[in-house]
């Protein structure tokens, strides 16, 4: 196993597949990555040299925003819409769609959780 910046990449998957397997980095992100550094997007993970991936690394530290940073904005832009008491935080707090979807017959799953 491979991991760069705490995701687990597969050795056996080609750069630009496996690079799109972290948060906050899709296919043209991952090309334009393989591209900048001189990396062909079709060579397997497990071919890279310890340099190459340290490349990767540094690259998408300095230029991207990716998992665990990512994942840490979205709960911080949850809790502010928490704490000002908005629509969508209201819904967000009681577990409910927010997006205008019906939930007389549907979102069966997000009222079972509050009952209990």
């Amino acid at each position: 196993m491979l991991y760069i910046l705490g995701a687990r990449l597969l050795p056996d998957e080609q750069v630009r597949i496996a690079l799109t397997k972290m948060d906050g980095i899709g296919p043209k992100k991952a090309i334009q990555l393989c591209y900048r550094l001189g990396i062909s997007g079709n060579i397997k993970m497990n071919e890279l040299t310890k340099y190459q991936i340290d490349q990767i690394e540094q690259m998408i530290a300095q230029d991207h925003v990716v998992h665990w940073e990512l994942k840490r904005g979205e709960r911080a832009d949850i809790e502010r819409l928490i704490s000002i008491s908005c629509y969508r935080g209201i819904r967000h707090q009681d577990g409910l769609p927010l997006r205008g979807q019906r939930t007389h017959t549907n979102a069966r799953t997000a009222r079972k959780l509050i009952r209990k």
